[in-house]
């Protein structure tokens, strides 16, 4: 471990040397010198603040106007370039011990599951059944530009080539050189159809390798220890999307967008494979096979190839009609594939006439990688999830009842929405008329139904309902699609995102499920969304936290009484307070019984880069989802004992009224949030095609859950992770009740997964940093708030550490907490110049400074990881 330390510091000094040397030949070394020494100072301040932050303010003080930017720059790309240094170091750890039998390999659990009564066949049926659904979304936290991330990804296979022995250090130079010559910031915001290809991109540049190879590796353990081989056409996790298809908010997300999403990812899907296609020909040219190939081909000298060719030839077809939709023209759909079948079939018949004939080491080459790339993919490559706000749906039924003289549909009682909606599901008439004129903004949900009804069943996902809250928000939808001439049962699915909304869940669930309709139209299946990030806005993490706990127990409970299969899909994001932390110790904190062979999750932002960008990372995270799923459907940990869950209870009111106490009482919170925070300024950084509020006017209740906590995330107070949690916690170890939170954090991994979020957001946190933003942003009548707010955040640290029973934040944790000592230093003069440009910009804008600014965002959002 010493050794691979020692590599990732060598890595890390020489990227910086590489900046350096970039920085000087074009800025001159009596700039870089005085990089180099407000580096030193922000190291010293670290270690004296009382000292030695006083000289590195000064420091940034005597910058000149022409010499902010390029400082700005040089400590963002540093941090960047530390990023993938450390992401290359955790690829080198993984392949330390790839085929050792680690305590997290998923071989080791498969002993576990035996020695804990689980027989072969039970752990292999499970595997088979599993689907874990990873959700590609667009929310805006990857602040690096789509070319930058090219030549993130050039170095780190620079870094690759150079454990080889290979000589990079001048593609490194030209690399580094091209980053600084190249703009950070975006011009422009980047279209749905931009963030729908760059999801593609991680697909082809990582995925797509990836994928086949955590199959292999699976298969590998599995016969190892099980005696047993995986099927070929089981795949455990597969991917979706928001890209193009989550509309909630977004005006910019069209039917047409989606239309063309939908055409783009058959598109890309059907070119990879093409392209695997190719060379699988090129490869198999053996003559002989079984005679079931041979029926096909006739007396052809290379029977593979045969086959191929022809496949290949329709893979070309289908790319053509795909682009001939794309350009609006009209093209025959003979002898295109829009099924995983139509591809499947010749390649499972060369796989079968290969094994016959003894070459079953070819059979498992790059014609079973291919194999199990269809059965993960499919045609689409992902399948496309619809988002859209129950409200819009209103929309649309108070436009038509009000056309028939019914009244307004939203002023109805519950009862009557549904009676309603029930009549038209059964009526064979038309429930549109055809001479109605629709509102613009109704029109463009009749627009998106149409679209979704239109497109094939295997290419979408989930309708997801956001805001709901009735069954009349699922059978309006239901009731859309339709109208619209849908041909499969699409899975309709509320998400529950308000405390209110959660703890009404079960209610609502309950109510659909005893409709008779309703039951034969989810054919046994029921999938519900949990909202992470506005629960966590609305009531505070701790509050939120157990409402989601609940909210699942209740829902689990109803659909096992009820008899019918329950899907619960986290809307997850990459920070504590919108859900985010280690995906396989979310899902073991999980109640027990709600992960029954499946989940959805969000892979969101910056986070899709970090768990998905790297081939051997992505390999990584699919086994530790696949493991940790298994082993909560297996063999969960038990529930709460009644006296946790008691004081689980007092906490969470305790923490929700002090919570909404401060952010929705307190007169002076909102003034605060905007004087303190970039908050206003963030929306001037183009980081995704999604506005930063719902709606144009409103308060901190409109502001989406993303910029609410990018905001406190660059300020350092981090205040949406902990806040309310520092009063529960300190009420219930003020009652004496300390020995039973020490017991509920050892044998509650609900618990223990809580604490041990809290722990790492309150290391990254720094009262001193937002301290000094009061002091340059912040009217004397606000700083009061301030001063009080970071007296909690301070007593939260300790209230952690008495809990986890540590003499210091993440002592259990020493890699992240010594990432995080290693980036302070360039982190610093970030926020301190953060500061005095927010001041300068509110007070004398101007667009040199402005971009200045904006570049200074995106590199505490580099230094800090997951920041929304």
């Amino acid at each position: 471990m010493t050794d691979l330390h020692e590599a990732l510091r060598d890595n890390v000094r020489m990227l910086g040397d590489c900046l350096g040397q970039t920085i000087e030949s074009q800025l001159g070394e009596a700039f870089l010198a005085k990089v180099e020494h407000i580096r030193k100072l922000a190291k010293a301040g670290r270690q004296d603040e009382y000292s030695e932050h006083n000289q590195l303010i000064s420091a940034l003080e005597d910058l000149s106007e022409e010499e902010v930017l390029p400082v700005a720059r040089a400590f963002t790309q540093f941090l960047n370039l530390a990023n993938i240094a450390e992401e290359h170091h955790r690829v080198r750890r993984h392949l330390e011990t790839v085929g050792q039998d680690t305590p997290e390999s998923i071989g080791q659990l498969f002993r576990r599951l035996l020695e804990r009564g689980f027989n072969v066949q039970q752990i292999v049926d499970s595997l088979d059944v599993m689907t874990v659904d990873l959700v590609l979304t667009a929310h805006p936290t990857e602040v690096n530009r789509r070319t930058l991330i090219q030549k993130f990804d050039e170095i780190a296979d620079c870094l690759k080539r150079l454990d080889r022995g290979e000589k990079v250090e001048h593609r490194l130079r030209e690399l580094i050189s091209q980053i600084w010559h190249t703009d950070e910031i975006r011009q422009q915001r980047p279209t749905p159809v931009d963030e729908a290809k760059w999801g593609f991109a991680v697909i082809e540049n990582s995925l797509w390798q990836a994928v086949p190879k955590f199959l292999r590796q699976l298969d590998e353990q599995l016969h190892e220890v099980l005696g047993v081989c995986l099927p070929l056409d089981c795949c455990p996790v597969r991917f979706a999307s928001w890209m193009g298809g989550d509309r909630d908010g977004n005006p910019n997300v069209t039917a047409a967008v989606t239309a063309e999403v939908l055409l783009l990812s058959r598109w890309q899907a059907a070119d990879l494979y093409y392209r695997d296609v190719d060379r699988l020909r090129a490869e198999l040219s053996m003559g002989r096979c079984n005679n079931e190939l041979r029926s096909l081909v006739g007396d052809a000298a290379e029977p593979y190839r045969e086959l191929l060719g022809g496949l290949r030839e329709a893979l070309a077809r289908t790319k053509a009609w795909i682009k001939a939709k794309l350009d609006g023209d009209t093209v025959p759909t003979q002898g295109i594939l829009l099924h995983e079948e139509e591809l499947l079939e010749p390649l499972l018949l060369c796989y079968r006439s290969l094994s016959d004939c003894g070459m079953q080491t070819i059979a498992e080459g790059l014609l079973q990688d291919l194999i199990r790339r269809v059965a993960c993919f499919g045609m689409t490559l992902v399948r496309l999830d619809i988002r859209q706000n129950a409200d819009r749906h209103l929309e649309v039924f108070d436009e038509l009842t009000e056309f028939y003289g019914l009244g307004c549909f939203r002023n109805w009682s519950e009862e009557q929405r549904c009676d309603y909606l029930l009549a038209e599901l059964r009526s064979q008439r038309p429930m549109i008329p055809r001479h109605w004129q629709p509102s613009p903004s109704v029109q463009e949900v009749l627009d998106t139904c149409r679209v979704v009804a239109g497109a094939e069943a295997n290419s979408l996902g989930s309708y997801v309902i956001s805001m709901a809250s009735n069954p009349s928000d699922v059978l309006a939808v239901v009731l859309l699609l339709q109208e619209m001439g849908i041909r499969h049962n699409m899975r309709v699915v509320p998400l529950f995102e308000t405390l209110d909304d959660l703890d009404g869940a079960g209610d609502c669930i309950e109510a659909l499920l005893s409709v008779d309709w309703y039951r034969d139209y989810i054919q046994g299946h029921q999938e519900v969304m949990i909202g992470y990030s506005d629960s966590a806005k609305d009531a505070g993490q701790l509050a939120a936290a157990w409402g989601q706990f609940k909210a699942q127990e209740a829902l689990t409970a109803l659909c096992n009484r009820q008899g019918v299969r329950l899907t619960l899909f986290h809307g997850r994001g990459g920070t504590v307070a919108r859900g985010g932390g280690p995906s396989h110790t979310a899902i073991l904190a999980q109640p027990p019984g709600s992960v029954e062979h499946s989940m959805r999750v969000t892979e969101q932002g910056e986070m899709i880069r970090f768990k998905f960008g790297i081939p051997e990372i992505a390999t990584r995270n699919l086994e530790l989802y696949a493991g940790a799923v298994l082993q909560a459907t297996l063999d969960p940990a038990s529930g709460p004992e009644p006296e946790w869950r008691e004081q689980m209870e007092q906490m969470a009111a305790e923490g929700m009224r002090e919570y909404r106490a401060v952010v929705r009482g307190n007169e002076y919170f909102v003034p605060y949030f905007r004087a303190s925070t970039p908050e206003l300024e963030l929306a001037k950084l183009p980081l995704g095609s999604r506005p930063a509020k719902r709606r144009a006017e409103g308060g901190i209740e409109s502001l989406r859950a993303i910029p609410w906590i990018f905001a406190w995330t660059q300020t350092r107070l981090m205040l949406p992770a902990w806040l309310g949690s520092d009063n529960a916690l300190n009420t219930a170890i003020g009652k004496g009740q300390l020995p039973l939170l020490h017991r509920m954090y050892r044998d509650w991994p609900f618990f223990h997964a809580t604490i041990d979020l809290l722990d790492m957001v309150l290391a990254k946190s720094d009262s001193d940093i937002a301290a000094y933003y009061d002091s340059r942003l912040v009217s004397e009548e606000l700083q009061l708030l301030g001063s009080s707010l970071r007296a909690r955040l301070d007593r939260t640290v300790g209230l952690v550490n008495e809990i986890k029973q540590q003499p210091r934040l993440l002592t259990d944790n020493p890699v992240i907490s010594q990432s995080i000592e290693v980036r302070n230093p360039y982190i610093d003069p970030l926020h301190f110049l953060q500061a005095e440009l927010l001041l300068r910009d509110r007070t004398q804008p101007d667009s040199r400074l402005e971009r200045a600014l904006m570049i200074t965002m995106s590199g505490i959002s580099a230094g800090m990881r997951n920041t929304g």
